[in-house]
């Protein structure tokens, strides 16, 4: 599904969907979405204006692909160290990192994509 900030709401409830569609317990959705709640926000907030987001089963896994066309010069790992105890930003990818199986991040002239994995 392709998105823009208006549609976080709707992204939640496509995201929510696919999971109970796949199998995934009640219990695991809440940090599922928290997880897709803050990369697609930072997709169509540091990114560009719209992305898109596709989610399919693989191995046992849920899988999330969130891309953007924007780009950034990383000079670290994003979302790999604890924001500061007083930070009021700059924690989405720390948070998703957290809550996914396994988060990849790939930067460049193409865009950016996100891709998480989620235990069924």
């Amino acid at each position: 599904m392709t998105f823009r900030v208006g549609d976080l709401p709707d992204v939640r409830d496509f995201a929510a969907h696919q999971a109970r569609r796949a199998g995934m317990s009640e219990t695991a959705i809440g940090d599922y979405l928290v997880a897709i709640n803050e990369v697609a926000t930072n997709a169509v907030t540091h990114g560009t204006a719209k992305a898109w987001l596709r989610v399919w089963c693989d191995a046992g896994d849920l899988v999330v692909h969130v891309h953007d066309d924007g780009h950034w010069i990383l000079t670290e790992t994003p979302g790999m160290t604890a924001p500061h105890d007083y930070s009021t930003s700059g924690m989405g990818l720390w948070v998703a990192r957290r809550l996914a199986k396994h988060l990849t991040l790939d930067t460049g002239t193409t865009g950016t994509n996100l891709i998480m994995r989620f235990s069924l």
